[in-house]
């Protein structure tokens, strides 16, 4: 099985919420609890389009099985936001492959770092971005919650091939 990836479209909005709602149910996360948080689903075009950054999805056949996205944070620095491969699709490379165009993508469009974070909870998360080259920066508690923020320095030559 194959992974797509595409620019979010308007008409992906309830598919991505959906996937984004039982990502996190699935590691424990829910609404209130300081981490989990979904306004920005419907902005997507305001918050990461319209600001220089993008939004991505991965399909399988027609289905959205993944996503990210790359929030400006100042003209060097992006967050990667939102990356989610739904259950059912994990341990097939998809998670790898979206953060990899993701950081392809941050460097097309002339960040030279990206930042992104996730919880203890989110157990492959992290090994992903050990996997990639991320470097933790720090730990801080939310509520019950252990949140652990990382960096990652993009050079063009330093996005690599799987």
């Amino acid at each position: 099985m194959r992974l797509k990836i595409r620019r979010y479209r308007w008409s992906d909005l309830d598919t991505i919420l959906t996937l984004h709602r039982i990502c996190l149910a699935e590691v424990g996360l829910v609404p209130g609890d300081g981490v989990y948080y979904d306004d920005d689903f419907p902005r997507i075009q305001d918050i990461y389009l319209a600001r220089g950054g993008d939004f991505l999805v991965g399909e399988t056949g027609s289905r959205v099985v993944a996503m990210g996205g790359i929030k400006p944070v100042d003209p060097r620095t992006a967050e990667i936001c939102r990356l989610r491969v739904h259950p059912r699709f994990q341990r097939r490379g998809f998670g790898a492959a979206m953060l990899l165009a993701l950081e392809r993508r941050a460097v097309e469009l002339g960040f030279e770092s990206v930042i992104g974070d996730t919880t203890l909870n989110q157990e492959a998360a992290l090994a992903l971005y050990e996997r990639q080259g991320w470097r933790e920066l720090s730990r801080h508690r939310v509520g019950d919650l252990t949140v652990v923020y990382g960096e990652k320095r993009l050079l063009p030559s330093a996005v690599i091939e799987l």
